[in-house]
């Protein structure tokens, strides 16, 4: 499986065992009171991927995300896996620590299929057959990224 996906994948799993450790710790019980989705279930599963790249390099991140990453979570779209892939950019900015450049948000078709081993190699090899290439700029794409955090969302009813 590509680096770049296991990573991806690995950080979505660290993210939901974070949000399920705080959801059972007793002091943050009134913080978190949405209910977490069932392994398996069939509701969709929402993720923001946030990418905060070196000063000056947020337009080659954009870009070489657009040409490598995209592709690949457009694919999973008509695979069925995904169901809809956003991405948004603060119009201002903000302190230097809470900074981002892009905020990705993919509405996985459920957390198992957001979670699962799918190897995604032969996709990859298809869409990209000069591998050399992509390998590259998909190694340049993470070098000047300065963060990254995945955050599963839960929707909150505020009429409840």
């Amino acid at each position: 499986m590509d680096t770049t996906v296991r990573f991806i994948r690995k950080m979505i799993q660290l993210s939901a065992m974070l949000l399920l450790v705080a959801a059972l710790s007793p002091s943050s019980q009134t913080a978190l009171t949405a209910p977490l989705p069932a392994q398996g279930a069939e509701k969709p599963f929402v993720v923001e991927y946030y990418y905060k790249a070196k000063w000056g390099y947020a337009d080659e991140f954009i870009r070489l995300f657009k040409k490598n990453h995209y592709p690949v979570l457009k694919k999973e779209k008509e695979l069925g896996r995904i169901l809809q892939v956003s991405a948004m950019s603060p119009k201002y900015h903000t302190t230097e620590d809470g900074r981002w450049d892009y905020r990705v948000t993919i509405v996985w078709k459920n957390v198992g299929v957001a979670n699962d081993d799918f190897d995604s190699q032969s996709m990859i090899k298809q869409l990209f057959p000069d591998q050399e290439t992509y390998k590259k700029e998909e190694q340049r794409r993470f070098e000047i990224l300065a963060g990254h955090w995945d955050v599963p969302v839960v929707n909150v009813d505020l009429e409840k």
